[in-house]
């Protein structure tokens, strides 16, 4: 999905994202932020690589049959 989709999904448009960056710059710092962005790439890789296991092991069981 691109950022246009994920922006049309939510209806958002530019001043409403840098409302929502300028918020969670003041709650989080700027010391925080990449750790949380850091966090959250962590998170959605991992997530990833659950999905591409489940898909693996439904091949695998596919392929058994």
């Amino acid at each position: 999905m691109t950022l246009n989709g994920i922006l049309a999904l939510f209806n958002m448009g530019t001043g409403e994202i840098i409302i929502i960056a300028i918020i969670i710059l003041l709650l989080f710092g700027g010391r925080k932020i990449p750790e949380l962005m850091r966090g959250i790439g962590k998170g959605v890789r991992n997530f990833k690589e659950g999905l591409n296991d489940v898909t693996d092991e439904i091949n695998k069981t596919d392929v058994k049959k």
